[in-house]
Parts: C-alpha cells; structure tokens; sequence
C-alpha cells in the first residue's frame, strides 16, 4: 500500500482539519508510542478523521486509528448477488421491502450531498443470518448495511423504452458474507425494459420487465459480526460528490474506516432534484432476503435504534417518511417512535426490534380497550362514548373512524371499539365486528397469512386476527380484533407516513401539544377537560356523518354518551385488586398499570397484552384511584315539610376524612337555587339555610371521586345542570339546612380547605 499524496481538490478539506489534527496530537502520540486505544481516543480519531476527505480518485482506500490519512488499497470483486430494488407488493409487516424510516431533506434546503447510517443503544443482538445466494441456505453474520438513494430521473435513462418511465438508483453498501466484509457502490437502471447498457447487468428475476445493475470494485475488510453493530462508532457514509463526478462508500468499524470511490454511474436528469431521501438499515445479503435476527430458541429481544444523518445543506430537521427502496428486509418491528432531530447533525432517529410491532410509521397513535386513546402527542384519555367517530384526519386523503358500542348492560358507561374504517385516497376499507372484511362497499375475503394490493395502492394483509392497511404515502391501520372477548372489540394503531403534518380527530392535538384537545370548529380545550365538554362539545364535534360515514356497511349501534366518568376507582375494590394483579403478571409498565385494570376488569385476562412493553403517554388525562379518606356527613334532623338539616356528626372528620375510600356510600348532592328559607332557621351563621334543595345518588366509591369536578359531575350526570357536590361551608359550617328529604345513613361530603377528601 502507498501513502497518497494530498490532491488540489481536497487540500482546503485537510489543511481545514490540520488544527483539529493539533488537538488530538498527545492522544494519537500516546497511541503511536503503544499505549491502547479507548473509548475518549477513538471518539477523537472518528471526529478528526470525519473531516478528512477520502481521494477524489476512483480506487479502494484505508485509514487505521491512529493514522489520519488514507491510503490506497487493492480494490476486490464485489458480491455476486445484487442488491435488489423493491417492487410493488402488499404491505409487509416487517421492515424493508418498500417499507421503512426514511429521513427527506426539507424541501427548502436542497438535496442530500452525503448521509450517515450508524447505530445506538443496541441490546439483546445475538445473531443474524441470511442467504448469500438466491435460494440457499441460511448463512450466520451475512448480511447488509444499505444507505439508499430514492429513485430519481436519470440521464442513463434516454436508451430505456419509455425513458420517462425509467429511474436511477444508488446504494452505498457494506455486505458481510459471513467471512469477510466488502464495501462498494452499487447503480441501478430500474424499468429500462431494452437490452441493457454496456457494462449492465440485467436482473432476470424481475422479467418481463428489464431491471440493469452495475457495481463499483469494492475494498475489503475482516467478517464483522452482527454484534459489532452495538460499537457507537461502527457507521456507514454515502457520500455524492458532482465536482468530480464520483460516488464514495465508507464503512467505520470502530478502528479502522474503508472506502471505495466510483466513477458516477447514475446522473440525475434535471429537473428531477436526485438525492432527497436516505435509507439506511441492516438487511439481508442481496437478492430479496432477509436478515433474521435472533432465531434461536431463548435468544432475547434484539433491540437496536437507527440514526440516518444527512447534510442537505442546512441545518433544519428532516422530515420523516415512511418509504423504503431496497427489496431486501429484517425481521424487525417498529419499538417507540421515530423522531426528527437538528442537534448533532440533522437525523431521523427511530427503534426496531424483533417482538410485536409498537408502533407504525413516522408517528402512531392507538384507541385500544375500552376504549383508551393515545393520540399522536402522547396524551391518553379515555373515551367511553358510542357511535361513529373520526379518530385521525390527514388532509383529504387519510381518514380514519371507528364504531363505538357500550358495555351495557355489565359495563354501561364503557365502550369499545366494534368497527374500525379507513379512507385511503379513494379506496375505502372496513373491518366490521372484527370479522367482516368490506372493500370499497364490497365483502371481501382475505385468509391468514394472505395480502393484496388493491388497485389504487392500497394493500391489505392478514395475519390471524390482525389486519394490516397501508397507503403509498406510507399511512396505516392496524388493526387486532379480539372475537373471543365479551364484548367484542378490536384495538386499533393508526400510523402517519409523514412526520411533522396536521391531524384533526380524537388522536389529534393541535400544535402538537398533548395538554390541548381541538374540537372541529376549532375550540381548544385544556387538559384536563370537564366531562361535558369532552362528551357534549369535544368528542360531538367528531361523530362522523351518518350520510358520509365509512362504516356504513357494518351494523348499526346506538348511539349516546356515558352517563358519568368510568375509571378504576369505579371498580369494586375487590374487582379492581384482582384485575390489577393480572395486569402486573403479565408485566405491564406502571404508566399503564390503571388502564390495563379497567380493561381486565371489563374485557377478561386476555386484555393486558396490548400494553406489554408500549411507551408511556407523555400526559396521562386519567385520575388514578381516589386513596384518601373522604369526610361524610348524615342526617341531624328530618322535618316532615320536607326540610332537613344534614351535618357533621361525632364519626364526622373535617380535618383528615373519616371514611376509608374502598367504601361505596351516597354523594350529597345541592341545588342553590335561591329559595327562601323557612321560618325560623337560620339564613347567617354556622349551620344556616344553604338556600337549595339536596338529594342524594346512590352509594359510589370513594375512590371514583378522584377531583371535585368528578363528584360534582356524580350529582349533574344523577339530578341535571345545576347540581353539585355539597360543601362543609354551604351552611356556613359543620351543617346546613335544605330543602329534600333523605334516607339515613352517611354520605360523602366535600370540604374545600382541608385534606378530607377522597381526593386530598
């Protein structure tokens, strides 16, 4: 190998990183004179040489900490199997084959120039395995790093049959065969559909139509095993350079970086924009195959997080899209969701993992159980109305609603979803009962393990009792539909091919801030919201119209509302503690622990799963349980003119409650309504008239009081506007006169200057 000498076009580069050189000099001489390398030197090494431009010379090119200068190499034969671009197909449920994060310049900034591919917080990597050639047999540690280009307009084009229809596409690749490591470019020609170009090859697998491909030479490194990828600085580059024409792929291992430069092959055709969008993830070794990670009885869950970093000539976050190039895949789901960063380099960082998918796209939200709603900013509130709703609206091409049923008669102020439907572009698709499939006003029937791509773009795909729906623009619907449950119901993930954009429905939030609620005129309301107004104003705004609704093909519900809150404080003690101890056996996370309850309590012990492992809300709108003991009060005196003096007692506590929360009693309620007092009580002083009427509900848990607006909403939802939870100080203090008459016994009572309630 010869040292090469520094070129015209890249003196500025190196003369630029010589001060950084400088800097790290007592690191690199402490390296040079034998002393080990660690973590804080090779950070040093990566930074420095990460402004050190590879030869702008088409050939194979090294640098090996701590040196800072590449040297050529003998370049190698790339691998025979190709790396093949997708084609259309019905959604796949797992990552690539069209389907992936992808991070897009923002279309002010221009094109990508170059992007990173590199991996964080890798957990539970064991293995990984795939075919090295079309048809054979599984291979451990062979697979592929891709940093993908879109498909653009291509000059090389103009020979295609229909130019027009003809793209190009560059992939710069890391393979791993298992045994060795090779770096390369790699061009494609995609519907060229005439013989290929000179030094084309044709891909015969995708005839009749003509696919041509060609790679650059590749340089060459030691097998690096899968669980390589959990070293930080272990990346791959992909690096356009129109000034000399060249195409540059590098591979960082960790200690030494390898490159490979290529005469362009593929040129953008004007006005076409070229590079805009970058895939990178590990997939299988070429071919269509799959990376399959962890196949081995008792291997742990693989978790990795994929940063893709590009410099698009500014400084903006990108957007994230849901799209993908390649037609090779993993074996993994989405974890939490992706997210678009400026710091550290404008990136699009998101999670995979092998496990059920827990998210879906650029950002997801779900309405699971009975019925909990996680919008798309992360707030969760529950929802318990019934009839037909808009659960997210994107513009006028992606809208999503469910049909909500009640509960009744075990469970009357809950509801589930029966129904869920879809408008994608002009494509309509509903699952009706969980079991009816229903395409633009159509039975249609889809076994397990089946998929279809509709005409329009849409694709459907079933596995067991999921159904998957997905659009071009990469927006989805998954969707579980729990047949078995009594009620039947189904959970339902709804997930955005682009991130950041506007959705308006029952998992929006406007601006993106999960502490508002957007009604659709517009009115926003605060967390947390009134019972009356997420019912009669929020949530009535976005009942969808019965002339226009999606779900018009399945069977009809009624349609109401709750008639008060439903929590966990509402269940039976006895209830709740066994549902909550099925929740905790099946390990869901504490930010769940509440919801899960409610929905063990009312759907069966098969309810938890959909809650293993998911991400905390970012604001949760549901009160936990009421724990403290609540003051009471009871009858001192019932007149038979129906006036009554009810009071504190000698049990009565008005500093610390008297009554245990697990206890299920009456709320009392009042009416001010200015009536008169009758002659000779009191209307000054403590125990005076409260100038109303009062009645009582029936027994409630202390603990379903979780809020004043809680035990006042009790009393309106039982007696009308109006009513409210009575206050020690209604009657000036410790007792008060009213209109009604009331059974013995106790009640609850608030207090609104001491710690006495439920809720204190």
């Amino acid at each position: 190998m010869t040292l090469l000498p520094r070129r015209r076009g890249t003196i500025r580069t190196i003369l630029g990183v010589v001060t950084v050189v400088l800097l790290f000099a007592g690191i690199h001489s402490g390296a040079a004179a034998g002393a080990p390398a660690t973590a804080a030197t090779l950070d040093a090494w990566h930074a420095t040489m990460a402004g050190v431009a590879p030869p702008a010379t088409p050939g194979c090119f090294t640098a090996d900490y701590p040196g800072l200068a590449w040297r050529e190499t003998a370049c190698v034969a790339p691998p025979a199997a190709p790396m093949v671009p997708k084609r259309p197909a019905p959604p796949n449920a797992r990552i690539g084959s069209g389907y992936d994060i992808v991070a897009q310049a923002p279309t002010a900034s221009g094109v990508i120039t170059q992007a990173t591919g590199s991996f964080e917080g890798v957990t539970g990597v064991s293995n990984v395995r795939s075919p090295l050639k079309e048809g054979g047999a599984p291979v451990p540690n062979a697979y592929s790093l891709q940093l993908n280009t879109n498909f653009f307009a291509a000059a090389e084009c103009a020979g295609a049959a229909q130019p027009t229809q003809c793209t190009g596409w560059k992939q710069f690749v890391f393979a791993n065969s298992g045994t060795t490591g090779r770096i390369f470019v790699e061009y494609w020609l995609l519907v060229y559909n005439n013989p290929c170009p000179a030094g084309w090859v044709e891909y015969p697998p995708y005839l009749p139509e003509i696919y041509c491909y060609q790679k650059s030479a590749a340089t060459e490194t030691a097998n690096v095993p899968i669980t390589d990828i959990a070293n930080p600085n272990l990346a791959l580059t992909g690096v356009v350079n129109t000034g000399t024409d060249t195409d540059t792929a590098i591979f960082h291992n960790g200690t030494s970086m390898m490159a490979s430069v290529a005469p362009t092959r593929t040129h953008v055709l004007a006005p076409d924009p070229g590079w805009v969008k970058a895939e990178f993830n590990v997939f299988g070794f070429g071919n269509a195959s799959t990376a399959e990670f962890n196949t081995n009885p008792g291997d742990p869950t693989a978790n990795l997080t994929v940063r893709t970093r590009i410099n698009h000539g500014g400084t903006e976050a990108p957007l994230c899209r849901v799209d993908g190039f390649t037609g090779e895949s993993n074996n993994l789901n989405l974890g939490a969701a992706p997210d678009s960063v400026a710091p550290g380099g404008p990136a699009v960082i998101f999670n995979e993992k092998t496990g059920d998918a827990l998210a879906d796209g650029c950002n997801a939200a779900v309405t699971i159980g009975d019925t909990h709603q996680r919008t798309f900013a992360g707030l969760l509130y529950d929802f318990q109305a019934t009839g037909d709703f808009v659960e997210a609206q994107v513009g006028s091409a992606f809208e999503v609603q469910t049909r909500k049923v009640s509960g009744a008669p075990s469970w009357p102020n809950a509801s589930v979803n029966r129904s869920v439907a879809t408008r994608m572009g002009t494509t309509r698709v509903a699952l009706c009962d969980g079991t009816r499939l229903v395409v633009d006003g159509r039975a249609t029937e889809l076994a397990p393990g089946a998929a279809v791509l509709l005409p329009g773009g849409v694709g459907i795909r079933r596995d067991g009792n999921r159904y998957l729906v997905r659009d071009q623009a990469g927006n989805s619907v998954r969707v579980t539909a729990n047949t078995g449950a009594n009620p039947v119901y189904s959970d339902l993930q709804v997930g955005l091919g682009t991130w950041p954009v506007t959705v308006r429905g029952l998992l929006g939030n406007p601006d993106h801030n999960p502490r508002l609620l957007e009604a659709k005129d517009g009115t926003r309301f605060s967390i947390p919201i009134s019972f009356s107004d997420l019912y009669t104003r929020f949530g009535a705004s976005w009942r969808a119209n019965p002339v226009t609704s999606l779900l018009q093909a399945c069977d009809a519900v009624s349609v109401g509302n709750p008639s008060g809150p439903f929590f966990t404080g509402h269940l039976d003690p006895t209830v709740r503690q066994r549902a909550e101890a099925v929740c905790r056996q099946a390990q869901v996370p504490a930010a769940w622990l509440d919801t899960c309850t409610l929905d063990a309590a009312v759907l069966g012990p098969g309810a938890p799963a959909v809650y293993v492992g998911r991400p905390a809300p970012v604001v949760n709108a549901n009160p936990a349980p009421a724990t403290h003991a609540g003051m009471t009060w009871t009858v001192l005196e019932q007149r038979s003119d129906g006036i009554v003096r009810v009071g504190s007692d000698a049990r009565t506590n008005p500093y610390q409650g008297d009554t245990a929360a697990t206890t299920a009693l009456p709320v009392l309620c009042l009416r001010v309504d200015g009536r008169a007092a009758p002659a000779g009580i009191p209307t000054t002083g403590f125990h005076s008239w409260a100038f109303g009427e009062v009645k009582v509900t029936g027994p409630v848990l202390g603990s379903a009081l979780t809020s004043r607006a809680a035990a006042d909403q009790v009393c309106a939802s039982a007696f009308g506007t109006g009513w409210r939870t009575a206050e020690f100080h209604d009657g000036v203090g410790w007792s008060l006169w009213a209109s009604g008459t009331l059974p013995t016994g106790r009640f609850w009572t608030a207090i609104n200057d001491q710690p006495a309630n439920p809720w204190s």
